[in-house]
């Protein structure tokens, strides 16, 4: 039976080879499935001579075809997606395409840099034959709004970068709360650069460290960018709605009479504060505002500041706009650095590893720049940051403080304002009915 199968097959492909027509019109006459199944079939009378007529069972072959539509000519259009450890031969034999022509596309098209474009998660579209011969081959590159394709001319693959076709639109989603803020989002293929901007807007209002609880729900409006119809880049948030314990939080982004993008809340009031609750985007409170007994000291003795676990290198950033007024070493704080800020404002960031380039006294920075790394120098038993909040030089907690917040916007930008939101509104409103997520 083995040798009767290994005959029927070898003919098979005989006829594949030097008689397309009768090959591909017997095989439809007969009904024979695409996915091998048992199945009779007949051959045309000089032909049958050649092959016995028994049923034959083929294994299916797992092709990585998630789409696949013909194009005017009639010929199948394929798209997959790069997986860990491909080639471009298993890639495009996954996709279904003939062997013969994938050693030709791999012989002829070596130079223009393929191999460079096999990234996992990238998208690829072939176009085939009805014979699998690869007609065609288009995946987008690393310099952004630019592809590659290959259209078979003749007898070899003739490769060139064009500029892909591009469209910006709005994305919308919705998730659950069930453990972390990153665990929902996963959970609903929400991208990590959209999510980092959530925390970021709210960051004046939620304590994503602390304040998370299950069952908080949130809603976002974002920018996504489309290659040729795939989804290659996402933008800024365009609108956002967060319900943390009970309390709604919204956000949408407008550009005031400066042309300087903000967030405000429904009302038009800025959620930009003219601090940030925590200099570290994400960590731990490991010592709060209150007395404790020092590690080193061994007395009890009142801590003016909250410490945040973090492993070495962790990016600090200034909470604040303001001025550099002291970076250095300074006794027990190690490595520290105070920012000055308007309305006799300070704040100070201890036990540093080191300083980001250019930080010096008098540097002027910006809410949300990096100027340091968590360390543990000075008089620090393991790696965190320290810092303080002062007002008037006298430390305050900076977690229960009410920081002051941004210039509002004016009677005529709050005009503009809520022309401007309303349609947005629309979307956030329909976006909480769509994509729900649970981890």
């Amino acid at each position: 039976m083995t040798a009767m199968r290994a005959r029927i097959l070898s003919q098979l492909d005989h006829l594949r080879r030097n008689k397309p027509t009768l090959f591909w019109g017997s095989m439809a006459a007969c009904g024979m499935s695409a996915l091998g199944m048992a199945t009779a079939f007949a051959l045309a009378p000089d032909e049958e001579s050649l092959v016995s007529q028994r049923p034959i069972i083929q294994t299916p072959v797992a092709l990585d075809i998630p789409h696949r539509e013909s194009d005017d000519l009639g010929n199948f259009v394929r798209e997959g997606t790069v997986r860990s450890g491909d080639t471009l031969v298993s890639l495009l034999s996954r996709l279904g395409c003939d062997e013969d022509s994938i050693r030709n596309f791999v012989r002829t098209s070596g130079p223009a840099g393929w191999n460079t474009l096999l990234s996992p998660g990238r998208w690829i579209r072939v176009t085939l034959d009805t014979n699998n011969t690869l007609l065609g081959i288009t995946m987008p590159t690393r310099e952004e709004g630019t592809q590659l394709s290959a259209n078979l001319i003749g007898n070899q693959y003739v490769s060139q970068r064009t500029q892909a076709h591009r469209i910006t639109r709005s994305a919308m989603k919705s998730g659950v709360i069930n453990s972390s803020l990153f665990a929902a989002a996963d959970a609903i293929n929400l991208p990590d650069a959209v999510t980092v901007q959530m925390a970021e807007i709210f960051s004046g209002q939620i304590d994503f460290q602390r304040d998370l609880r299950k069952g908080d729900r949130f809603a976002v409006v974002y920018e996504q960018t489309l290659q040729d119809g795939k989804a290659t880049a996402t933008g800024r948030i365009v609108a956002a709605e967060f319900i943390n314990g009970g309390k709604r939080h919204t956000a949408y982004s407008f550009a005031n009479e400066s042309g300087t993008p903000s967030y405000y809340d429904e009302n038009g009031n800025s959620l930009k504060r003219a601090f940030l609750k925590s200099p570290l985007e994400f960590s731990r409170v490991t010592s709060g505002f209150s007395m404790r007994f020092h590690p080193i000291l061994q007395t009890w003795r009142a801590h003016k500041g909250v410490d945040f676990g973090a492993p070495i290198g962790t990016k600090v950033r200034s909470t604040g706009d303001g001025v550099i007024d002291f970076a250095g070493a300074q006794n027990g704080y190690g490595n520290v650095i105070v920012v000055k800020h308007a309305g006799n404002y300070s704040t100070y960031y201890a036990h540093l590893n080191g300083f980001s380039a250019g930080i010096r006294k008098g540097r002027r920075v910006s809410q949300g720049d990096t100027i340091g790394y968590v360390g543990k120098t000075g008089w620090a038993t393991g790696p965190h940051l320290h810092y303080e909040f002062r007002v008037a030089g006298v430390q305050r907690n900076p977690l229960s403080t009410d920081l002051p917040t941004a210039v509002p916007l004016s009677r005529g930008e709050l005009a503009q304002f809520k022309n401007r939101t309303h349609e947005v509104q629309s979307e956030l409103a329909l976006a909480k009915t769509v994509q729900h997520g649970n981890e």
